[in-house]
């Protein structure tokens, strides 16, 4: 058995990546400061520590409730980021404190406290506008986004402390997660991702959704992007804790490398609900690439991972569950995990 760090672990794939650590046995406890995530979320049999990753150093020393000041982690899994494209922009100092300047913090600790084994949560918006497609780990980064720029930051940051520190590092960029792992599935609010939009108009909480743009160069005319289900984003961090080699950080895409556009979503969600959604459409939106499609042949070929989720439906089954299931950020459920102060 482990014990790991997961950071940001009350967020949507935090908890699933969560989830998944304790049902292989290992020990896990949860630093989430809950300004985006939920305590709720955190899955039983966690430990769970209320706190900002800029103060990691507290907490990397000796887990809560260990019996002395040995370093008793054997990884960080680090899921604590802002990661709203739209309020990046608006309020760019808020990305780069947190995400760039808390990591630093975060790897500092790390350093310290003998903790040499990290996987990061990346993204795709690191890529920015795609030159190719599918988009494969060496096509050039150049993000549209203070979001995307955060994250490619922290990636620079880890190749270097991986060179000089021999950090064993791996950075998993995911494209668009969706679904749901039985009582852990999206609860962002403000919402900004399809799926679940999709599923409010379902539920009656919105009146249509707005589809923005139905001219791009695609088959339908509408934005065409790669579906991942969380629960096999999630294997892959666990994959990716067995990959880890001193000395290195080795980037992989996420993705399950097939595209579907916007009114296929709409389309299924209709068929899986049962329900009309009205649709509005709408201008396009700045920086929208027509298609964003993963290559996860490293992945494939470094992890020995691949995805098994793959059909749309399916994903959207498991959302719907858990959207039925949780009416509001509010009201999501029981909470899990037990509390450090």
């Amino acid at each position: 058995m482990s014990n790991y760090l997961v950071t940001g672990g009350a967020g949507y794939v935090g908890s699933v990546v969560a989830q998944h650590l304790l049902e292989a046995g290992h020990a896990v406890t949860v630093l989430d400061n809950l300004s985006t995530g939920f305590r709720q979320a955190v899955p039983a049999g966690a430990t769970f520590v209320e706190g900002d990753i800029r103060d990691a150093h507290r907490w990397l020393g000796a887990p809560p409730g260990s019996a002395g000041g040995t370093p008793t982690y054997d990884a960080v899994l680090h899921f604590a980021a802002f990661s709203q494209v739209g309020e990046s922009v608006q309020q760019p100092e808020k990305y780069w404190t947190n995400n760039v300047g808390g990591t630093m913090e975060l790897l500092a600790a790390m350093r310290t406290a003998g903790v040499r084994t990290l996987v990061f949560s990346s993204t795709a918006a690191t890529y920015g506008e795609p030159i190719n497609t599918p988009i494969t780990e060496t096509d050039p980064t150049a993000p549209t986004s203070p979001y995307g720029a955060t994250k490619l930051a922290v990636d620079h940051m880890i190749t270097g402390e991986a060179a000089a520190h021999g950090l064993a590092a791996v950075s998993l960029r995911y494209f668009n997660v969706a679904g749901a792992y039985g009582s852990h599935g999206e609860r962002h609010d403000p919402e900004s991702h399809l799926i679940p939009l999709v599923l409010q108009v379902a539920q009656g909480r919105r009146d249509a959704i707005s589809v923005y743009g139905d001219d791009y160069p695609t088959p339908d005319g509408t934005c065409v992007r790669d579906y991942l289900h969380v629960a096999d984003l999630a294997e892959a961090h666990l994959l990716a804790l067995a990959a880890a080699r001193p000395g290195e950080h080795l980037v992989c895409n996420l993705g399950n490398g097939n595209g579907f556009s916007v009114r296929e979503v709409i389309e299924t969600v209709r068929k899986v609900t049962g329900h009309p959604i009205p649709e509005v459409t709408a201008a396009r939106r700045d920086g929208d690439p027509a298609v964003l499609v993963a290559s996860a042949r490293t992945a494939i070929d470094r992890l020995g991972w691949r995805p098994t989720r793959t059909d749309l439906a399916d994903i959207i089954v498991d959302a719907w569950a858990f959207a039925r299931a949780t009416t509001s950020p509010d009201n999501p459920g029981p909470a899990g995990g037990t509390s450090q102060p």
